[in-house]
Formats: C-alpha cells, structure tokens, sequence
C-alpha cells in the first residue's frame, strides 16, 4: 500500500540510511504492540520526513519496504524480521512520538538513529508503583465478582508476587510463554491459600481472579484492529498468540490446583 501522496521533496538522507532506519523502526514497533495501522503511518510519516514514497508490507514475522526517491527515481527494497520484546506501551509511545519528532523537523537524521538507538536499549523496567496499582486494580476485580475482603487481600499478594515474577523473567528474555504458565502458577497456588487456611467465604473468587492480571487483552485489541484494518493475516496471528499465552495462562493455574489438592474452585 503506498501511504505517500505528498508531492516529492529532496531527500535529507542517503536511501540505503533511511531503508534501514526505517526497517529497523517498524520491526521494533510491532515488537512491543503497534497495530498495523499505526505502523503503517507512522513508517509513512518518517519516509515522508526523509523525502522517499515507501510501500510497505507487514507479514506475522517479517515485514518488507520499498523506498523510492521520486527526484532521482531510485529505489531499494529492505527486510526485517519482527523484534520480539513483549507489549510495552512505554516504548510504543515513544517510538511513536520519535516519528512525529521526525516530522516536524525537528530531529535530523543522524539524532533521530542516536535517539532510536537510545530508546531500543533502555532495558525493560516496572515500577513499583505499577506492580502496586497493578495488584489494587486485580483486588477491585475480585471485589467486582463477588469477592469478600479476605479473597481481595490473597488477590492482592498473588498478584503482586505474580507480577513481580513476570518482570523478573521478561527481563531475563525468558520466553513469554513459560513466563505466563510460571506466574499463573505462583499466583494461583497463592491464591489457594484461602481455600486452604478458610480464609473469608470466598476462596473460589479469589482463586479465579488472582490471574486475569495475564489475561492477553491487548493482543486480542490488536488481532480486532488488524481485521477492521484488513491485515487478515497479522490479525489472525495475534489472534492466534494470544489463544497460545491464554492456554498457558490455564495451564500454569491447572498445575497450581493440582500441586495444592484443588479439585474445583
């Protein structure tokens, strides 16, 4: 899909900079969670900026450009393969706002690549007033199915514990997948801890909601866009990821039960 109707303007970099700039953008920006619609424009808005027409094509793990020069009439192709990082919607926003930045001139090409190289190499970190607001936020779950202050309380703590190991092991670049089954289980076998010890009238509540904090919303968001946007296939491979680290969810909390003589909850 060519994204550029702008008339031509003289090219502030050399092709072969700008197509691996570019390419290395927009794998990093699928990485951690960029539809396809705000790849597209925001790839379009910097080859605009640099003076090049792109086309671009977006597969599940790869993704292919083409930047043509509309003074000189040259053009190259560039591949990538996806980065994959995780969803960080802090990266997101600032890869995004790199684009804008871009854009508006107000950046040029060699401080746009000092600044993307800056903003790809800041490790993954969480606050602990995340991992707070993300325990509270699973606690008020509890309490909006039913849950009493007891079961609000155990939520709390596995979430939490749950939480903190999830940063811990992405971190690590552990797979995302074993990551999910290991957090789902130490939340849930936390969790059960009601159940054994009586703790309030509803264990089974606080058993169920200690692992919607990994439930893979924004992958399931994506997957939706994508379909509206007609990228059937990247749709329907985030779809598909998503039922993957959703199965793992179940599974890490399945092993959770069993380790703890849960039958049912």
């Amino acid at each position: 899909m060519n994204l550029t109707n702008n008339p031509p303007v003289q090219s502030s970099c050399q092709l072969a900079d700008a197509g691996d700039f570019i390419a290395d953008y927009t794998a990093w920006l699928w990485g951690c969670g960029a539809t396809c619609m705000r790849i597209e424009k925001n790839s379009g808005r910097i080859a605009r900026a640099l003076g090049y027409d792109i086309c671009i094509t977006i597969m599940p793990k790869h993704i292919s450009l083409t930047l043509k020069d509309s003074v000189t009439g040259s053009q190259a192709t560039y591949q990538r393969q996806m980065v994959t990082c995780g969803i960080n919607f802090d990266l997101n926003t600032r890869l995004s706002s790199l684009s804008w930045k871009i854009a508006d001139r107000k950046l040029s090409y060699c401080q746009a690549k000092a600044l993307f190289d800056k903003i790809i190499t800041t490790p993954y970190s969480t606050t602990q007033l995340t991992v707070l607001l993300t325990s509270l936020a699973n606690a008020s779950f509890c309490r909006l199915f039913g849950g009493d202050a007891a079961a609000m309380l155990v939520v709390f703590a596995a979430t939490f514990a749950g939480f903190e190991l999830k940063h811990i092991l992405l971190k690590a670049r552990l797979d995302v997948r074993l990551v999910f089954m290991a957090c789902a289980f130490i939340s849930t076998v936390i969790a059960t801890g009601a159940q054994l010890f009586d703790w309030g009238d509803t264990p089974g509540t606080a058993i169920a909601t200690s692992v919607l904090y990994l439930i893979p919303g924004v992958p399931y968001i994506n997957s939706a866009s994508d379909l509206i946007d007609r990228h059937y296939l990247c749709s329907l491979s985030r779809f598909m990821d998503a039922c993957v680290l959703t199965a793992c969810l179940s599974i890490g909390m399945c092993a959770g039960l069993s380790l703890m003589g849960i039958n049912h909850v």
